[in-house]
Formats: structure tokens, sequence, C-alpha cells
């Protein structure tokens, strides 16, 4: 009988998940490893050999650890479900000109569901994953609180997780560093685990190409989409593009034009083909709007409230004031944040603890003429 009841673990092969089953064995629950198949990396095009979470090594070694510490381990296939949610998402959002965050999305819609379908079929209280992230409560809601590693914090990547689901969720590493995660790993003598290198590349596009992956993906984009023009920021053409899915806000590297000067994306025009090309100082924006909101510690906003807000994974936050109208959040930014992204997360703390967040849906900049806001991407 286990001290502590029964989890199933969430075992990619790395380090991470790997030492969350050491630990866990450890405090004395009964450990079940799993393993899921997300995606055939091997038959989508890239020139290099299969890494990450999906790969054959990668089961293979999840399975040996298993084995080494004498518990269960499952490989759950969840291409289906995969391909129809995730893969056609990424390549929806880019046709809509926005740039999608797939990694959220996985991991709070499909891996988290699956996780827990397959954990009542084994019979197991809790799932557990190896997220450098903490889990809290307070007046009967949880929610997720950045882990000790401020480096490594993945929080900002967990907002869409439901109460139910983070109700039976463990995140073992949650109050260690990396550091003291490699010690682990060579004191229980898995120094294979400290030398593995770890893929930070989308799962699903090889090599990290996402324009090739589109043009394999979607049948004649480049047709269906046509080239089309940058313009500055006062709608005067200065070039051609080859078409709108294929930029991002904030992109400078690759744009194929030469102004004189460091040029970025400040703008995706989807309706005109349009792609507008301007200075770092013209990525500014004083806020922003997010919708398909999740609500963690608090089930909603009451008035404007003090956040800081994060739109990217490595983004520090920006002290911001946070007003919910019916089912979007408007953001203002006080000094204003470069490169806000459509289609990426937006993530709201109090202090290390999330709030909530969802998918940014447009921009808005002032105008010092005229006083006013100007929506960018507002639809």
């Amino acid at each position: 009988m286990s001290k502590h009841g029964k989890v199933l673990v969430a075992m990619s092969g790395g380090i991470d998940s790997s030492v969350s089953a050491i630990l866990l064995k450890e405090q004395g629950y009964e450990v079940i490893g799993l393993t899921m198949k997300t995606w055939d990396y091997e038959t989508s095009g890239s020139n290099k050999k299969e890494t990450g979470c999906c790969s054959l090594d990668s089961i293979n070694d999840a399975r040996n650890i298993a084995v080494d510490l004498g518990f269960h381990h499952n490989i759950l296939d969840i291409r289906s479900e995969f391909g129809d949610y995730v893969i056609d998402y990424f390549t929806d959002e880019y046709m809509m000109g926005r740039t999608p965050n797939p990694c959220v999305l996985c991991n709070t819609h499909i891996k988290w569901d699956a996780l827990l379908k397959r954990a009542d079929k084994l019979g197991c209280e809790f799932i557990a994953t190896g997220h450098y992230a903490n889990i809290n409560s307070l007046d009967n809601r949880y929610f997720v609180s950045k882990g000790k590693d401020i480096n490594k914090d993945q929080s900002y990547a967990l907002w869409g997780i439901s109460q139910k689901n983070l109700s039976r969720t463990i995140f073992p590493l949650g109050n260690l560093e990396k550091k003291e995660i490699r010690d682990i790993a060579l004191k229980s003598g898995y120094e294979n685990l400290v030398k593995k290198s770890e893929s930070y590349e989308i799962c699903f596009v090889p090599d990290n190409d996402y324009r090739n992956f589109l043009r394999k993906r979607v049948d004649n984009i480049d047709k269906k989409v046509g080239k089309g023009y940058f313009v500055d920021e006062n709608g005067k053409k200065i070039g051609e593009h080859e078409g709108y899915p294929f930029y991002t806000i904030g992109q400078r590297k690759g744009l194929g034009i030469a102004l004189g000067y460091p040029a970025y994306v400040t703008n995706i025009d989807q309706k005109r083909n349009e792609v507008t090309l301007g200075s770092f100082d013209e990525l500014r924006r004083e806020g922003m709007y997010v919708n398909k909101l999740n609500f963690m510690k608090y089930d909603k906003i009451k008035g404007k409230v003090d956040a800081y807000t994060k739109i990217r994974y490595n983004d520090k936050g920006n002290l911001s004031v946070i007003e919910q109208i019916e089912d979007t959040v408007k953001v203002y930014f006080g000094n204003g944040v470069n490169a806000i992204t459509p289609g990426q997360s937006a993530v709201f703390y109090e202090g290390d603890d999330v709030i909530g967040g969802g998918w940014i849906k447009s921009s808005f900049k002032k105008d010092l003429k005229s006083d006013k806001k100007s929506l960018i991407n507002h639809e």
C-alpha cells in the first residue's frame, strides 16, 4: 500500500520528468509512468535525427527508467487528437494573420485531459509532470505559482488548466532549481540524463521551419494567399512580400528587404495581405485585448486591478492595469510594451501567482496628436 496514493507521471524521457518520478517514488507514492506519442517526427520531413518527447529514443529512455525504478510504464497514442486539434489550430492561426502558441494549447487542452482519462482507468488519484511551477490554493480555488528557478519557470505556459485538473496535479520540481535536479539525477545514477540535450523546438515543425511546414500542410498556400505588399506606418507601399502568413509581429530577420534602418514587422493585415514595417519604437503599444479566458486565483476580475502581465514565454512581465469587460480583459500598460502579438498568450500575475490568462486578440496604441486610441488587428 502506497503512503500517499497512486500517481501517473508524464514521462518524456528527459531529466525533468524522470527526476519527478524519482522524487515521487522516494516520497512514498505508487508511481506509474506514461509517455504520450503526439507526432510522427520521422515522417514530417526533417533532415535531423528524431529528437524530443515524441521520438522512439525518448520513449525507450522513459521505459528504461521505469524498469530501473520498478514501476509500470505505458505509452499513450494521441496522434489523432493532437493532429486534429493542435496542428489544425497552428495552421488556422497563421492563415488568420496571428502567431500561434501550440505548446500552451497542447498542454492545457490535450495532454492534461489525456493524462487524467488514463489516470482514471488506472485508478490514479493524481497526475504529475516535470514543469517548473507550483500549485497553491485559496478559498477553494487552485492556482499556478511561479517555480523557484525563475530562469526555468513555466507558469506562463500553464494558465489554461482547469480547476478540476489542477486539483489533481502535482509539480514535484516546483521548489527546486535546475542545478538541484541535475544533482539528483547524478546521485541516482543517471548521468546520461544530465548530458542529454533538451529540445526547445515545436515538436511537429521539422527543423523549426514553420514556413515550409505551412507550405506542406496548406494546399497551394502560395497561390491562395499570393504575394502582398510591405507598407510603412503611413500605409505607403515600400516593397513586396511572400504572403502575410509567413511573418509575425516583431520579426526583423528574413524580411528580404533593406530600408536603411533596422525594420520590424509592426502589424499584419490578413484581409489586405499587407505587412507593416516600422522602427523598434513603432512596435510599442499601450494596451491590448485578451479573450478566451481562464481564471485561476480568482473566478473573475472585479473593477480595475493592478497586475504584472506577460505577453511571451521569456517576458519578465510588465506592470499593467487589467479590467474585465464581459468575456474580454482589457490591459493597459502605463509605459507601453513592444511587439504585442495576436495569437500569443497573455498571463496575469499577482506577485508569483497566476490570476489567469487568455489569448491576445488585438493591441492598441495611443494617438498622441488626438489623444485617441487606434486599434491594431482588432476585429
